[in-house]
Order: structure tokens, then C-alpha cells, then sequence
């Protein structure tokens, strides 16, 4: 009886430690709580579930420390070591090593449906129509939108809309679509996955038509890759998450999908690979 003792307790401390080592490993995301469609304190953003889906196939527990998606957002969250991952962000982005994408969007025109569709910003009609743009800082020139408008000499009929919104909101980038739908604007141009969670979610039937790049028209691209981004440094996990972006890919395009994002790399592709 003895002899055997040792064994058996070999046996519960291995099972035991097997239990500790499912759950040892942890995905730690930095994230807005109050900042859908993309993210939220609750879980209930793309970014989230997208977010679940890559703790899931890591077999890891993910973990989130909440901040606000200010000017700093890295600074103090990523980059001061609260976390490793961070979801959305262009795959050049200088400070993040990023995976491939995991989808690609695009600005997109919103207006009333059933309105003559603005296709292009060379149609005359922006520069008889309200417009609604996306603003980020104070100066009012820094989204890609605003400075083609300038250009094409639209200032006095163009609205701000700060893309912070108004924090104290539930849905803090949701003005500019609900703009659309009262009138307040008569076309609003507004990053896709943004337009088409809120435009979905309008009592007022809205339309959306993307604003795709043409360099022989515009200086400024309205198309963007969206990948995860991690240090620098981290070389092994952003290769973890494209294998797990990889894997899921279903699933990831299953969620862009019931998100309503305007997707132009295709329904059912992941950077590029089928």
C-alpha cells in the first residue's frame, strides 16, 4: 500500500498541475469600454468577440484592461506593459508589429434611402448638400474625408462629428448616422464598420456606397487592411494570432458579417488567403 502512495499522489499533482497549466496562460487585450461597434466593457463589440475567438483557439483566458481610445491609448496601455494585444489597427502602423489583416474596409457615403446615390467627390451635389464628416482632433482637417473635400474646395457646408463622441453616450460614435436619418446632414462620409453597424440599427432606411481609392483622383486612400497589433518585440505571439486568425476565419467573417461591416477584400477572405 505504501509503494503505491507515492504514485497516486504522483498522478493528482500532475492531473492537478494539468488543470492549472489549461488555464496559466492569459490573452491580454487593451480596449475601449465604451466604444461600439468595435468594443465594450460588456463584450458586445466585433472587436470583442473577434477578440474571444483568438483567446479560445490559444487556449488561453482572456484578460482586458479598459481605457479610453484617446491620443496616449498606447502609451499607457500596450507600451506600459497592461497588456499584449491590441485589436484594429492598420498593418503599418509604426509603432505595433501587426498580423496580416483579418479584413479590409473602407469610408463609405451615407445617405436617406431611396436619394440619388453620391458616388464619387467629384459629384457636384456635395457642393449643394450638407455633409457630415468624422473629426479627431480640434483642427478640423485630420481624417482622410475632410482633407479630399478641402481640396475640392467643400469647407462651409461640412459638419464635424469628433469620432471620442460624447463619452458620457452609450453609442459615443452613433451621431453622425443618426444625423443622416433626421436630417440634420444630407450625406455623411464615415468609416465603414462604424456606418454600418449604426445604419443598420436606424428606424430611417439608410444606404451606404463605399468610397474606394482612385490615386489618379484622390491624394488620400479611403481603403484600409485592419489587423491585430502587438509590440514590437513580440514576434512569436503576432504569429500565434495569424495562425488563429487563420484558423477561425469562419467564424471571424461570420461575426464582420452580423456586425454589418462594409467589406472590400470579399465576404469570405482573411488577408488574402482562402
Amino acid at each position: 500500500m505504501s509503494s503505491r502512495f507515492p504514485r497516486i499522489v504522483g498522478v493528482v499533482i500532475a492531473a492537478v498541475a494539468g488543470v492549472a497549466s489549461a488555464h496559466a496562460r492569459e490573452l491580454r487585450v487593451c480596449a475601449d469600454p465604451n466604444n461600439l461597434p468595435f468594443s465594450a466593457k460588456n463584450g458586445s463589440g466585433f472587436e470583442n468577440r473577434i477578440a474571444a475567438l483568438l483567446a479560445d483557439e490559444l487556449d488561453a483566458k482572456l484578460a482586458y484592461t479598459w481605457w479610453a481610445q484617446r491620443r496616449g491609448f498606447l502609451r499607457n496601455t500596450l507600451n506600459a506593459g497592461k497588456c499584449d494585444v491590441v485589436m484594429g489597427y492598420p498593418p503599418n502602423y509604426q509603432l505595433l508589429r501587426s498580423t496580416r489583416p483579418y479584413y479590409r474596409s473602407s469610408y463609405v457615403f451615407v445617405q436617406r434611402a431611396g436619394e440619388e446615390p453620391i458616388t464619387s467627390f467629384d459629384d457636384p451635389a456635395l457642393k449643394r448638400r450638407k455633409i457630415g464628416v468624422q473629426l479627431v482632433g480640434d483642427d478640423g482637417s485630420n481624417t482622410p474625408p475632410v482633407q479630399i473635400l478641402a481640396k475640392h474646395g467643400i469647407v462651409e457646408n461640412v459638419r464635424g462629428y469628433m469620432v471620442y463622441g460624447d463619452y458620457r453616450s452609450k453609442a459615443p460614435l452613433s451621431p453622425i448616422i443618426e444625423a443622416v436619418a433626421t436630417g440634420d446632414v444630407d450625406v455623411a462620409v464615415v468609416w465603414g464598420p462604424t456606418a454600418g453597424y449604426f445604419a443598420a440599427e436606424s428606424e430611417v432606411p439608410l444606404s451606404l456606397t463605399p468610397v474606394l481609392f482612385d490615386p489618379t483622383i484622390l491624394t488620400q486612400p479611403m481603403t484600409y487592411d485592419i489587423a491585430v497589433g502587438v509590440r514590437r518585440s513580440d514576434v512569436e505571439l503576432a504569429d500565434e494570432i495569424d495562425r488563429a486568425l487563420r484558423v477561425r476565419r469562419d467564424e471571424v467573417d461570420a461575426i464582420l458579417a452580423a456586425f454589418h461591416v462594409p467589406r472590400t477584400d470579399g465576404a469570405a477572405r482573411i488577408g488574402g488567403l482562402r
